[in-house]
């Protein structure tokens, strides 16, 4: 990928809500030589992740109400964009992710061979091992085989919160359009087949425990039933039965111009390319 100056500016964005428990061990664990960023973004916790993450000297983005968790994302990259970043890396703070697999999820992206990485939970075999309960397993998989047939692609897990953005994907899809719940996780995904960016994975272990966040069974249902809608606009959007302004249109067309400055790098000259 394309440097600055040396290597590239890598931030980790945290979306979070209620981690006072976990941030510290999240936060620990993050490459410090690698990564020169951290933000996190606060969704209105009810418990002391704002003060710990500000102790931690974390930069801080506190919501003024609740957006939900894809709202929270939202936050994140602009926030990550204005900072400047080549990479971006999306860490839960729960620490059922591990950190220090940060440098095997940048790779693909520094090497030149990917624009996303996922960090699959499935892709070793063990998630079981981890503690990942057996009807997530069943119903990621399921999923997964389902978007893998509309996507024409193969992959492992594609409901993973640990993820790498390059830049130039951040800055094309108009993911401010994309929903406040956890379906903006699946919409991220079809955004980047549509504009034609690469997705890649690398394993990551499954790591599930008492403090860790997870979704019940029917947030996961209706995260599911949103999921397949979101394949259904992708469909007809790339067989070209409905443009849908997800799939169509980009980032800048849908941001005030008076933010275009701190969001978006100027492209060089033609000639330059």
């Amino acid at each position: 990928m394309e440097k600055r100056s040396g290597k590239p500016r890598v931030t980790v964005v945290m979306p979070a809500y209620n981690a006072a428990r976990t941030l510290e061990k999240t936060y620990a664990d993050i490459p410090r030589d690698l990564v020169q960023g951290i933000i996190l973004v606060d969704d209105v916790s009810r418990d002391e992740t704002v003060e710990i993450a500000r102790r931690l000297g974390v930069r801080v983005v506190v919501h003024i109400q609740n957006m939900g968790y894809g709202g929270n994302q939202k936050t994140c990259y602009i926030e990550a964009l204005k900072d400047g970043s080549d990479i971006v890396v999306m860490l839960h703070p729960d620490y059922q992710y591990d950190s220090r697999l940060i440098p095997q999820m940048l790779a693909p992206i520094i090497e030149g061979r990917s624009d996303m990485v996922l960090g699959s939970r499935i892709m070793d075999g063990k998630a079981r091992e981890g503690g990942m309960p057996i009807y997530k397993i069943v119903f990621n998989r399921m999923l997964t085989v389902v978007q893998c047939v509309i996507y024409r692609q193969r992959f492992t897990d594609l409901h993973t919160g640990f993820r790498a953005y390059r830049r130039e994907l951040l800055e094309t899809v108009p993911f401010l359009l994309n929903s406040n719940d956890f379906v903006f996780d699946s919409e991220m995904i079809a955004q980047a087949l549509a504009y034609g960016f690469r997705i890649s994975e690398v394993p990551v272990p499954a790591r599930y425990f008492a403090e860790a966040s997870s979704v019940n069974f029917l947030v996961s249902l209706r995260y599911g039933i949103k999921t397949l809608g979101v394949m259904a606009k992708y469909a007809a959007h790339t067989t070209g039965l409905k443009k849908i302004r997800q799939f169509r249109l980009r980032l800048k067309d849908i941001v005030s111009q008076h933010h275009h400055a701190e969001l978006f790098r100027p492209q060089p000259p033609l000639e330059a390319r």
